[in-house]
């Protein structure tokens, strides 16, 4: 095969070998999902699809009154843009440092998500012209922590259980 035919059958110098990453994709009818946790990383990693842990601060007017109705209503913002919620839970509820928006007590909710980077800033956007949301903090989480971040926040134990000692002198 010529050069001439791979230009030609390739666009926009997309051919293989020419140094562009291609990114990964489940061949038609695959789930990523049954392709192991290295593909799906690698999958998430091309797509630019991060782990966020996202925590909102609410009117405890409001969620006192029906927290469920809150609740749904936060992870329903971050389905709407385009996030999947791995893990939605009230973290605390306290006095705040300052007034902010004439309240002086705000329920934590946490909410760990997986979302494009693209689709973040729609999402912060929402959240701000939210009346049931007073404040909201996004972090990216590394993905060598994913695992283990989530895990902790589902309650269940990652680390294994360390094995008795044997005491000095028992034995010989």
């Amino acid at each position: 095969m010529s050069d001439r035919h791979t230009r030609d059958t390739y666009s926009h110098g997309d051919a293989p070998g020419d140094g562009r990453r291609q990114a990964p994709t489940a061949a038609p009818g695959v789930a990523a999902a049954t392709l192991g946790p290295r593909f799906t990383e690698r999958l998430a990693l091309a797509e630019n699809i991060g782990v966020y842990e996202g925590l909102f601060i609410l009117d405890s007017n409001r969620f006192a009154r029906d927290h469920d109705k809150v609740s749904k209503e936060v992870e329903g913002l971050v389905e709407a843009a385009g996030g999947v919620v791995e893990v939605s839970r009230l973290w605390e509820e306290r006095r705040l440092a300052y007034p902010i928006n004439g309240q002086r007590k705000g329920a934590y909710w946490l909410i760990y998500f997986r979302a494009p980077t693209s689709k973040i800033s729609e999402l912060s956007r929402a959240c701000e012209i939210n009346d049931t949301i007073l404040r909201q903090l996004f972090v990216r989480l590394p993905h060598q922590l994913v695992d283990a971040i989530l895990a902790h926040a589902k309650g269940e134990t990652t680390e294994e259980e360390p094995a008795e000692e044997e005491p000095v002198g028992a034995g010989a």
